[in-house]
């Protein structure tokens, strides 16, 4: 009989060095992996093996499909285990074991599967399957989700991981009733969506470059360390997906002794993979140790990459080759805790954070050239091909590279939007938008008109967006709801970007007209500036493909390494400012470590004894604070509300009473935030005494502040609720704000609403609030909430268990702030503005309960001082303003004519001072300043001149209206025109020496400036370029 050897590559073996007489069939026991103690361990051999009270189920691979190859086979018929404690031979009992078809051969390998089987393998491991968290992170110090850890950061920070027992439903946002510590996860295994744009310009060019990704990982929080997680990675990389293990290379850390041990080919060794030493390679610290900050959590790394051409040999072997090489597992062994003099110290809790690219292992597992080809991103680029009318297969790689962009962006844009990120021109907001413009101009240099259907006025990216969504189901459920609103957003977007598209070529043109004549004045070669280049590229969406062709045609160069710094400026910002996930608090004291969750108690009471934990001055721990000083105040529990889903921190008191040892203390808070996962940090200022960690306090919540609070996130509630009754369901929440003072709303629609909209929501509200409609607030699995109704905010995560406040009849969210207990709590309800405030987001501010009495009030006294000043009732304003108001209409009319009269009379004057220019065709030349007349009157004065002039003549005249402002006119006869000379480009430069611009018609053009002391010179350098234009063109 033939046998198989198996080594600790298997994790069913949990050790155990093993030789197993098996048949050469190609059938194998169906995989378990859990211990059980004193279980059957049965084998594909038909046998039952007894190993004294530890034993152990296995699955076993079949010698034609064994990753190794036939290397490991050996002829015995005996089975010995090896482990820490003892060697003993089994004794083999015949017996009948289910057997299935091994499909080693045949795996499956589409995305879906891939991520599944990733997910799937671990959770037969123990870990814990955590949903992929937004892509809008609960964390200050980064803008998108560019990690798979990042959702855990508070564990990593010491900090307990709150999943299942989240009573606010938001996040890890607190612990349930009655719950002192929160359960801990120790394993956890996550599919992440992330966005990276530091390497934005390498998409499409390389075969691994995204922006959005998805990160398949497995995280040990103090449960398992190097051992486990190296085992099971080979385990997964070579058993479950089936990679040929003489195809994996490894990477460590040079230091790193333990992991290169546990990798090393020795098979006596009892926890070893069993690499070929000439297959591991050492690297430094800037490629294999992973740090989070200057200070913090650090530690060693180890990496397995794939080898496309092992042929190539083992000599002078690259890791970084992307040509043979594509790394694909990473394995983060965050073992060290560095201080702030750079030394190391062992972290109390060590732990795991791995990360294997998805689309890297599709492309091995597919057998594509790149990532882009896998079926995570083909059919996304075979749209875009079709809308193009071009073939990828046959496409030059100009053209396959542009494909490859939109669909890398198209993914981007879509999971953004559908987590709530709105294109703008901050922050995310702005990585959004900077995504579908690059989407949008590469769609024009691949040929795309209009939506790419003969509407030559539509937009495309929709009809690719489509695509992205029939692929999201498996990545994120919810984007198919969200599609209605995600498709909008992205034709509106894309065709008000090909106006701005339109704006750029004018500013392309006016920069080269600048640049020509620039290179006149000083005999130089007409250059366009980098800077000038990168503004059209970043703000205005122009390839610098275009530009370049453009200023060709112009005569024009370009300065391509200016343009580069720019870009790399750039480059460092966004890699600097969003790209790195720290894990440090203050100066790097690790605050954390010894201090539990707070305890929220907020909901039954407001106020509570409560010990001081920890103190902050300036972000640095100190054990006591004196009187006038700032402080931040950690408590082990607390009535206060951290601010959070909107709603401010409460404001109040700590008062530490009198006693033998400690003086009585008073501090003022003034807000609560919650930047530590579950550690609620109490702000505020000491009004008296000294505060020391360890004392007991006394924690009051100022109740009317509080109640001002909780009536104006109700009134958000029913605000929402009357929005889709009144406008409809497109109306989701993209962010609020709850203050004692008024509410704000933020809600996506395309359009202003009209007043009666706005009266009849505010009639709902009150109607509602008049009902006295008493709240009910719930604790309940997730599930149950969206399938009850309960509505999610776009961007938030959510626990397995969330707090549902409900208004009978009218709302119900998943919300974990503070409400009323009746809506007739809240009195009165009123909207006080209602405006755009971003591409598809509205805003309405408004007020309620007490804010809403000081608004009316305010606005009565406004009335009656308004009624007294104008000597009519308060029904007769409305009329008598009206009435003032075009009085005064008429009176500026007046003036303005008179002006105008008085400009023409000054420019009839002034005709005489015109003087002639060529001698074949005497042309007439006026440019003077005419002190301080409005642009109106100059232009009249203007008009006046050209008429009296007659044809052909030119005029300039300049103004200064007020201190801060320049008006220019410029007025050409036909005869001018004739000779090639335009008003419209002729005027722009001048108004440039006066720190503005302008332009017009090829007859008559107007310009303005901020600069008048300028106007003189302006003015000087006009009369100068045209007499020299004018005298070629008429001589």
């Amino acid at each position: 009989m033939e046998g198989l050897k198996l080594g600790h590559t298997l994790h069913s073996s949990h050790g155990l060095n093993l030789v197993v007489p098996v048949p050469t069939s190609s059938l194998v026991s169906r995989p378990s992996f859990p211990i059980q103690p004193k279980c059957n361990l049965v084998l594909s051999t038909g046998c039952r093996v007894y190993v004294g009270t530890t034993i152990r189920k296995l699955a076993l691979i079949s010698p034609g499909g064994f990753p190794c190859g036939h290397s490991n086979l050996k002829q015995t018929k005996e089975v010995r285990f090896t482990t820490r404690r003892t060697s003993v031979l089994a004794s083999i009992q015949p017996m009948t074991e289910e057997l299935v078809e091994d499909k080693s051969k045949d795996l499956p390998s589409s995305g879906d599967s891939i991520r599944r089987r990733f997910l799937d393998f671990y959770a037969s491991r123990g870990h814990k399957v955590i949903p992929s968290s937004s892509l809008v992170p609960d964390d200050p110090t980064v803008l998108l989700t560019i990690a798979g850890m990042l959702q855990f950061k508070p564990i990593f920070l010491g900090k307990g991981l709150n999943y299942e027992a989240n009573a606010f439903g938001k996040g890890w946002g607190g612990v349930m009733k009655g719950s002192r510590v929160p359960r801990q996860v120790p394993r956890a295994t996550t599919a992440q969506r992330c966005i990276r744009t530091n390497d934005v310009e390498n998409v499409g060019k390389t075969s691994r470059h995204h922006t959005f990704f998805e990160m398949l990982g497995n995280f040990s929080f103090g449960d398992y360390f190097k051992k486990e997680a190296i085992k099971w990675a080979w385990e997964l990389s070579t058993i479950e997906y089936g990679l040929p293990a003489d195809r994996l290379w490894i990477s460590v850390y040079e230091d790193d002794d333990e992991a290169f041990a546990i990798w090393k080919k020795e098979r006596w060794f009892l926890h070893q993979v069993g690499v070929p030493v000439e297959r591991i390679k050492r690297m430094g610290a800037e490629d294999n140790f992973w740090t989070s900050g200057v200070t913090g959590p650090c530690g060693p790394c180890s990496e397995i990459y794939y080898d496309f051409h092992p042929d190539r040999g083992y000599s002078d072997v690259d890791l970084g080759d992307d040509t043979r090489f594509i790394e694909f597992y990473n394995l983060v062994f965050m073992q060290y805790n560095k201080r702030d003099d750079g030394s190391l110290e062992p972290l109390k809790q060590m732990n795991i954070d791995t990360g294997l690219g998805l689309e890297r292992m599709a492309r091995i597992l597919q057998k594509v050239p790149n990532n882009y080809e896998t079926d995570l991103i083909y059919p996304i680029i075979e749209k875009a091909a079709e809308l193009a009318n071009v073939s990828y297969a046959l496409a030059d790689d100009s053209t396959k590279m542009n494909l490859k962009v939109i669909g890398d962006h198209m993914r981007a844009v879509v999971y953004l939007i559908s987590d709530g990120v709105v294109p703008s021109n901050i922050g995310r907001g702005y990585v959004a938008r900077r995504l579908i413009r690059r989407a949008v101009r590469t769609g024009r240099l691949l040929g795309i008109k209009g939506d790419g259907r003969e509407n030559l006025e539509g937009a495309f990216l929709p009809a690719i967006a489509e695509r992205v969504i029939e692929l999201s189901s498996q990545i994120d459920p919810d984007v198919k709801s969200r599609a209605p609103r995600i498709l909008e957003e992205l034709k509106r977007e894309e065709l008000r970007f090909v106006q701005t598209l339109e704006r750029g070529e004018k500013l392309l043109d006016d920069m080269l007209t600048d640049a020509l004549l620039n290179s006149n004045e000083n005999e130089n070669m007409p250059i366009l500036s980098g800077k000038d280049v990168f503004l059209l590229y970043d703000t205005y969406g122009f390839p610098v493909e275009i530009t370049t062709e453009v200023a060709e045609e112009r005569g024009v160069g370009i300065d391509m390494n200016g343009f580069e710094i720019e870009m790399e400026n750039q480059r460092r910002q966004s890699q600097a400012a969003h790209n790195a996930v720290k894990l440090v608090v203050g100066n790097g004291a690790d605050l954390t470590e010894n201090i539990p969750d707070t305890e929220f108690l907020g909901y039954e009471t407001l106020s509570a004894k409560a010990v001081v934990e920890g103190l902050l001055v300036n972000g640095n721990p100190v054990t006591q604070v004196s009187e006038g000083s700032d402080v931040e105040i950690l408590l082990n529990r607390t009535p206060f509300y951290a601010e959070s889903g909107g709603q401010i921190g409460d404001h109040g008191f700590l008062f530490v009473n009198e006693d033998r040892n400690q003086k009585k203390a008073v501090v003022e808070i003034k807000d609560v935030q919650k930047p530590l996962g579950n550690i609620f940090v109490h702000k505020g200022t000491i009004k008296e005494g000294v505060v020391q960690v360890g004392k007991e306090v006394e924690a009051a919540v100022d109740a009317n502040l509080r109640q001002r609070a909780k009536i104006h996130h109700t009134a958000t509630h029913l605000l929402q609720a009357a929005l889709k009754k009144v406008i409809g369901d497109k109306a989701t929440q993209a962010g609020s704000l709850v203050a004692f003072d008024r509410m704000r709303f933020d809600f996506n629609f395309h359009q202003p609403l009209q007043e009666k909209e706005l009266m009849e929501i505010e009639e709902l509200i009150n109607k509602w609030i008049g009902d006295a409609a008493v709240l009910q607030t719930k604790v309940m699995p997730l599930a149950d909430a969206k399938r009850a109704g309960a509505i999610a905010m776009f961007g938030e995560k959510y626990g397995e268990q969330v707090r549902v406040v409900e208004v009978p009849g009218v709302s119900m969210e998943l919300c974990g702030g503070t409400h009323v207990s009746n809506t007739c709590e809240i009195r009165g309800f009123k909207i006080i503005s209602e405006q755009g405030i971003a591409s598809g987001i509205r805003r309405i501010e408004a007020v309620a309960g007490d804010a809403f009495i000081e608004y009316v009030n305010a606005r009565d006294n406004y009335m009656r001082q308004l009624c007294s000043t104008l000597k009519v009732k308060a029904e007769e304003v409305t009329n008598r303003v009206e009435a003032l108001l075009e009085e005064l209409r008429m009176t500026r009319n007046e003036v303005s004519a008179v002006r105008a009269k008085a400009a023409v009379y000054k420019a009839s004057v002034m005709a005489s001072k015109a003087f002639p220019v060529g001698t074949s065709k005497k042309i007439r030349v006026l440019v003077e300043s005419m002190d301080d007349i409005d642009v109106d009157s100059l232009k009249s004065a203007a008009e006046c001149l050209i008429d009296t002039l007659q044809d052909p003549a030119a005029v300039i005249l300049g103004s200064c209206p007020s201190e801060e402002k320049v008006s220019l006119v410029a007025a050409f006869t036909p005869g001018v025109v004739e000779l090639g000379i335009q008003a419209g480009k002729f005027i722009g430069p001048i108004a440039k020496l006066c720190g503005g611009g302008g332009g017009g018609r090829p007859n008559f053009a107007q310009a303005g400036g901020r600069k008048p002391g300028n106007l003189s010179v302006a003015l000087e350098k006009a009369r100068e370029e045209l007499v020299a234009i004018l005298s070629e063109k008429a001589s």
